[in-house]
């Protein structure tokens, strides 16, 4: 989208009840939302990011995991599925933590299924103490 591109917005409007909305207020502001509408967008997106996984359209996401480096042999697992997934894997970062512990991050995109299998693959592995991968969407059809 070019910044010459108009975005054409239209009104909605939802009835909530008052609790429900009184604590969805806290949370925008805890969050930092500049008002209702934007808070809203975000949460529509999601759900359409969520929808979109479920197809078999091209998408991104992260997959975070922490290990110890010295677990037996996970150094090479890791590996051998990072190499599994060339095409996959667009982007790999490595943090020492501290002299035992590892945060590594990798960005996947292609099918969702591919994807979600690959990350399942890394977060399952023995010796990950957290896995948890992160959906996203190339944000083609997401305004």
């Amino acid at each position: 989208m070019t910044k010459d591109t108009k975005i054409e917005i239209e009104r909605a409007s939802i009835s909530l009840p008052k609790l429900l909305l009184e604590k969805f207020d806290e949370l925008i502001i805890k969050k930092g939302y500049a008002n209702r509408s934007e808070a809203f967008r975000d949460l529509i997106r999601n759900l359409l990011i969520e929808e979109e996984w479920n197809e078999n359209a091209e998408i991104v996401a992260t997959v975070t995991l922490i290990y110890n480096h010295h677990a037996s042999n996970l150094l090479d697992k890791l590996t051998d599925i990072e190499h599994e997934g060339i095409g996959k894997i667009i982007s790999t970062m490595h943090i020492h933590i501290d002299a035992e512990n590892c945060l590594e991050v990798i960005c996947l995109k292609g099918n969702a299924s591919d994807v979600k299998q690959t990350g399942d693959k890394l977060i399952s592995l023995k010796g990950i103490k957290y896995g948890k991968i992160v959906k996203a969407t190339t944000g083609k059809e997401i305004d």
